[in-house]
């Protein structure tokens, strides 16, 4: 359900802007994305695990706070990012 050492390292590295940036918005956004992917998989199979549900409505939820600030600062890096990841709006 959650994500390995190894994969969280290789999104830090995709979407690092340079070298020990794990706290911009784009990488944190990359993890979130990660992460709410496979719980998506694991509520698939488990649909009345009502306690992993509000985990990840949680997680959508911050994730698209981090969206829109990374909008109202600079749109171009928020244009870009969603492209990327491939994200509707």
């Amino acid at each position: 359900m959650s994500i390995t050492a190894e994969r969280k390292g290789e999104v830090i590295k995709d979407f690092a802007k340079m070298e020990g940036d794990t706290g911009s918005p784009e990488v944190q956004v990359a993890i979130l994305t990660e992460r709410i992917l496979n719980l998506t998989e694991h509520m698939k199979e488990h649909k009345k695990d009502f306690h992993s549900r509000r985990g990840l409505l949680k997680m959508v939820g911050q994730r698209r706070r981090l969206l829109d600030y990374l909008k109202r600062k600079e749109a171009k890096r928020y244009e870009d990012l969603i492209a990327r990841l491939g994200l509707r709006r």
